[in-house]
């Protein structure tokens, strides 16, 4: 079987990017391991995600399922009252919400798109090996497996893989690394009858800090709530003969301020676990195949990025693709500038991640101030707005150089905290 482009993933990150080369009408086969609708993490977008479901023509749908987020909330053991961004606040007022959503809807939502524009959608078929021809002239090889057992084998000029943390190609290649700097692991569930913000604010995600790590609170539509703990992999280790259900639920106790929120609630479904999952690939994209999204590297959901840097990247591999297809002379320019976006995400975000629950960043997020625009800056940030013309970065530099001062004037408690979080993020294994 023969296509221009096959993709293997059909996540935001795939389904986009399906959606795009056969909108330019190349021949698009998509390969998708499960059946939509299917349960996914990562819920909350961010207002840069607006445009791009704009530009996919599927801006309406996503406003029918999502519950409208207009900020985040930062909420603290050491400060008494909870700090609210709105976006409405950000250096570009003109993104001032995003959505919170069922990923197994919005999911759906993207790769019907993308068989409505053409793609050819498999589901159910999981992608098992890639094999590259010494020769450029000969076609890339693609095996598949179906549901039944049965073997595929696609021919294609180019692969993109989407497959999310399967990583098909970064372990195939073996260039999948742990992320040095960063080591988290998550437990997240559903929750019935969670008590919100009054108001405007129902729909804002909470970001609540504990001994271990920080929880999510995310709202959805049909009072149903996202709860998810992210804490260092030690943690984890200390489940000894307790359920997950019972593992989670102890360890929400150990936060109150949540636990405040969740006195009349109730748990409505099954408790996921997911281990250390910071990782990178040291690579991008390679002769005929592209890395998008998570396939590429993840380290942290605390800022809700992971849908909008997957929708992005996709947009901007489809171009890349589309240039190396058409004009293979410009092939190397078009993928250096891939590679550029690519990395640029991760790098500005993982700057924040990597801080986020040191003592001096918990202050000046506790208690912001716009000296020099540095509040505006930092919600540009948080909406996802870094990869277009907002003049946002002389003011994220004079936040980075007020977070480095704070850090030098305490600092035995910035030390000892840099110490903890260096014992923190050893990796450790789960079973």
């Amino acid at each position: 079987m023969h296509c221009d482009v096959l993709i293997v993933g059909g996540g935001p990150a795939g389904s986009t990017a399906a959606a795009l080369l056969a909108e330019r009408g190349y021949s698009v086969t998509l390969l998708e391991k499960a059946r939509h609708p299917r349960f996914h993490i990562g819920e909350s977008l961010l207002p840069a995600n607006l445009p791009l479901f704009e530009r996919l023509g599927v801006a309406e749908q996503v406003r029918a399922i999502g519950m409208r987020k207009e900020g985040a909330e930062f909420v603290s053991p050491d400060h008494e009252l909870a700090q609210t961004f709105p976006f409405a606040e950000a250096w570009d007022k003109s993104m001032p919400f995003a959505y919170q959503v069922r990923r197994s809807q919005l999911d759906e939502i993207l790769i019907r798109n993308a068989a409505r524009k053409g793609a050819e959608v498999l589901e159910g078929c999981r992608a098992r090996r890639v094999d590259f021809p010494e020769n450029p002239g000969e076609p890339v090889g693609v095996h598949a497996e179906t549901e039944t057992g049965e073997m595929q084998l696609w021919q294609t000029r180019f692969v993109i893989d989407a497959s999310g943390r399967d990583t098909l190609l970064g372990a195939q290649f073996k260039v999948k690394k742990r992320n040095p700097l960063h080591n988290s692991s998550a437990l997240y569930g559903h929750f019935e009858g969670a008590r919100r913000n009054p108001g405007q604010a129902e729909g804002n995600i909470s970001i609540f800090w504990f001994e271990h790590g920080w929880f999510w609170f995310i709202p959805l539509a049909g009072g149903v709530t996202s709860i998810g703990a992210v804490t260092w992999p030690y943690y984890m280790k200390t489940r000894a003969q307790r359920s997950p259900e019972q593992f989670f639920l102890d360890t929400v106790a150990a936060c109150p301020k949540l636990s405040e929120r969740l006195s009349e609630a109730r748990l409505v479904s099954e408790v996921h676990a997911t281990g250390n999952y910071s990782y990178v690939c040291d690579r991008t994209h390679g002769e005929r195949y592209l890395l998008l999204g998570d396939a590429y590297a993840f380290i942290d959901p605390v800022f809700s990025s992971g849908v909008m840097l997957a929708m992005h990247s996709a947009f901007a591999g489809a171009e890349a693709v589309a240039t190396c297809l058409s004009r293979p002379e410009l092939s190397k320019q078009a993928l250096e500038q891939f590679d550029r976006v690519m990395r640029r995400g991760p790098r500005i975000f993982s700057w924040f991640i990597y801080r986020v629950s040191s003592p001096a960043m918990r202050e000046l997020l506790m208690q912001p101030r716009n000296m020099f625009r540095v509040k505006e800056a930092l919600l540009s940030v948080l909406a996802g707005d870094i990869f277009g013309n907002t003049p946002i970065w002389g003011s994220v530099f004079v936040f980075k150089c007020i977070y480095y001062l704070s850090f030098i004037v305490h600092w035995k408690s910035s030390f000892a905290a840099w110490r903890m979080r260096k014992n923190n993020i050893r990796p450790v294994e789960l079973h």
